[in-house]
């Protein structure tokens, strides 16, 4: 006898880490989501920014189909046409040379710094070691990724952490300059942090970082998990910067919703590795790759990039008008579609609270920390939908300011 599926069953079955929306969605078209009672929401959530071409795009729909009928799982005692297919379009579409496919987009982040230490070690000396990060970065759950990152109440409370990572403010580059020094391996940075409140990078502090990692022989990484493919309006947001990285990761719109992460690198980096330094049951998945192939095409074209900054336009536009009435945000943060809105001082700790009172007006949104409202919709979401969804976040703007 099957139960019965309802919200409260997750509290029972689930371990207690989330707490998801009182609905539970069951069919995404586009950027439309209908729950379990057909009510119908506008999502300019994107499953956190992964869900790039909407939901069920009706070209991913097909890829995945004609994949699931063809070969779904081999692992990486062999390779598959899928895999080998989607690595070429990812070199050659960016600086890379070789790439190492994965699940999520920790896994890629762990792969990167595990490749970063083993490179230093090989090529150096077996004291350079020392990554670079910084406050308020997120890169993965994994216990490596989590200590990468720098926000302690994601690392606090599970042992000793691993050693030789220093944290210094983002976009502050005499700051990493104090600590930078040959023993450093590695500096690890978002161009645009995520779950950090969508703070930008600045040209400057990029490019004085690739000058320092080329004086100390350290590598440059680039976690663009959920910046990347197309969110910022370019392929990936290193483009809009004149600086290259020596590692980079993809994840999330990666797939188009489908679960694969991506490690990219270049020949001489790569070198150190040989079988069995590294590894991964699923990664390169057959059914994965043939998905990521295609959403790799869509999104890699003139029409989807250029009409990134075009729907930008049209949520500032929308969010304006919301702050004209309410005196709500103080500046609007990200690049392209990661997009942030950060809240006013006498609304700080409240980014929550809009986020739970929009589900009940029928618009799903995100939060990057407690002062800002994240919105990752479609890179393909009408201007119509925009609009629509932007209506129903006034009104529930509203209900939270007069609360």
């Amino acid at each position: 006898m099957h139960p019965k599926i309802t919200r409260e069953l997750f509290d029972k079955v689930i371990l207690p880490i989330y707490a998801p929306a009182r609905f539970i969605p069951v069919k995404g078209k586009g950027s439309r989501i209908w729950d379990q009672n057909g009510e119908e929401y506008i999502d300019f959530a994107g499953g956190i920014a992964v869900n790039a071409l909407g939901h069920c795009h009706p070209r991913l729909v097909k890829a995945l189909h004609e994949q699931s009928e063809k070969l779904w799982h081999v692992s990486n005692v062999f390779t598959n046409e899928p895999a080998l297919n989607l690595a070429q379009k990812l070199i050659d579409n960016t600086f890379a040379e070789r790439v190492f496919f994965a699940n999520s987009g920790a896994e890629a982040n762990e792969a990167a710094f595990k490749l970063a230490r083993h490179y230093a070690i090989h090529k150096y000396n077996p004291y350079k070691t020392k990554i670079i990060a910084f406050y308020q970065s997120f890169h993965g759950r994994t216990f490596f990724t989590v200590s990468v990152g720098g926000q302690a109440k994601y690392s606090d409370g599970f042992g000793p952490k691993p050693a030789d990572i220093i944290h210094v403010p983002f976009n502050d580059l005499d700051a990493v300059k104090a600590v930078m020094d040959d023993h450093t391996c590695a500096v690890v940075l978002e161009p645009v942090q995520g779950e950090g409140g969508l703070t930008s990078a600045t040209p400057e502090f990029l490019q004085g970082l690739r000058e320092l990692c080329d004086e100390y022989k350290a590598l440059l990484v680039f976690d663009e998990v959920q910046c990347g493919m197309g969110r910022t309006g370019s392929l990936f947001t290193y483009q809009q910067y004149d600086v290259k990285p020596d590692i980079l990761t993809s994840a999330k719109a990666l797939g188009g919703g489908f679960p694969i992460s991506a490690m990219l690198t270049t020949d001489e980096i790569a070198s150190v590795m040989h079988p069995g330094v590294h590894g991964t049951t699923y990664g390169g998945n057959p059914l994965a790759c043939a998905v990521g192939c295609e959403a790799f095409d869509m999104i890699n074209s003139p029409e989807i990039l250029e009409g990134v900054q075009k729907r930008r336009a049209v949520f500032i536009e929308q969010l304006e008008e919301i702050n004209d009435k309410f005196k709500l945000f103080r500046e609007y943060r990200g690049k392209g579609l990661l997009l942030g809105a950060e809240l006013q001082p006498k609304f700080h700790n409240k980014a929550r609270d809009f986020l739970n009172v929009a589900s009940e007006f029928k618009v799903m949104i995100l939060n990057a920390g407690p002062n800002v409202l994240r919105l990752t919709p479609s890179l393909i979401i009408s201007e119509d939908e925009i609009k629509e969804g932007m209506t129903r976040l006034a009104k529930a703007v509203e209900k939270v300011v007069n609360s």
